[in-house]
């Protein structure tokens, strides 16, 4: 039986702001990440860096979008999805700015008009953040944990949703799920992991469109894993639940010891997304 990975972050109820923001920070990151579909990246050349969005570029915006990424960039160095929410860290997101090196502003709409009724004030920026190396280390070290700075494994994602009417597997090169892609991409950058998705024809080939990948043997999707880069393969089924709105997930990571199973529950498949990113990276950490 699958095991409940400790703790599962359950997505929160979100509003229509926060379903644009999270398509925003997603397509931002999308062109940084693209390469990881053909080549896996070095996933350290980022891990102490982390983005969000924040409204307008006055200090008090500036300061709340710090307090965010500062958690994300403890998570993302650390590999520890523990860390999520955390009350612990709430004194420090108070000080986030003490632990920044370098910042700057983006904005999320360069190039198109304002709004009659918007003011640079209200314009949305992407906001990304550089922290100290030496300060964030020292601060795991207070929180009872440290940086997880070996190498760290290529995943190969094969992640399949399931709606009502409809059933579909990611794929680097399809265009009926480019939306997942990306968002899988974003989950990647943000829990500082090398990211590989099988194509179209690979999917074709493993049967995967016609059948569940639970029931498609682990070597098999190893093997066009192996090919692509991959060195651990990740492999997820997100079902809506139409009762509960959210998507109910069930998570497998294989590597060469053997494979780690684990549910999670989400509103959105961005945020699903992110904890299934996240619990395989904390227990490829908790391994080293």
């Amino acid at each position: 039986m699958p095991r409940q990975l400790t703790p599962v972050v359950m997505g929160p109820r979100v509003r229509g702001d926060d379903i644009r923001v999270g398509m925003a920070i997603r397509a931002a990151l999308t062109a940084i990440l693209l390469a990881c579909l053909a080549t896996p990246v070095l996933a350290g050349e980022y891990l102490y860096r982390a983005q969000t969005i924040v409204t307008g570029t006055l200090e008090p915006n500036r300061l709340i979008g710090f307090a965010v990424c500062l958690e994300d960039a403890l998570i993302k160095v650390s590999g520890q999805l523990r860390l999520a929410g955390d009350p612990r860290l709430a004194p420090y997101r108070q000080q986030a700015a003490k632990f920044v090196r370098d910042y700057s502003c983006r904005d999320e709409k360069g190039g198109k008009p304002k709004n009659d009724e918007q003011r640079t004030r209200d314009r949305s920026f992407i906001l990304t953040v550089d922290f100290d190396e030496a300060a964030v280390n020292k601060l795991l070290a207070a929180l009872g944990t440290k940086p997880w700075l070996a190498r760290r494994p290529a995943v190969a994602v094969f992640a399949e949703l399931q709606l009502p009417a409809r059933r579909y597997v990611v794929a680097s090169d399809a265009k009926e799920t480019d939306l997942q892609r990306q968002a899988l991409l974003a989950a990647a950058f943000r829990r500082g992991l090398s990211l590989v998705l099988p194509d179209a024809a690979a999917l074709q080939e493993l049967g995967a469109n016609d059948s569940v990948l639970a029931g498609i043997p682990l070597d098999r999707l190893a093997a066009v894993a192996a090919k692509q880069g991959g060195e651990a393969v990740l492999t997820a089924r997100l079902v809506w639940d139409e009762q509960a709105l959210r998507w109910n997930a069930e998570w497998q990571l294989g590597g060469g010891d053997g494979k780690r199973q684990w549910r999670s529950s989400a509103v959105t498949y961005d945020e699903a997304f992110r904890q299934g990113l996240g619990g395989a990276a904390q227990i490829m950490a908790d391994e080293q």
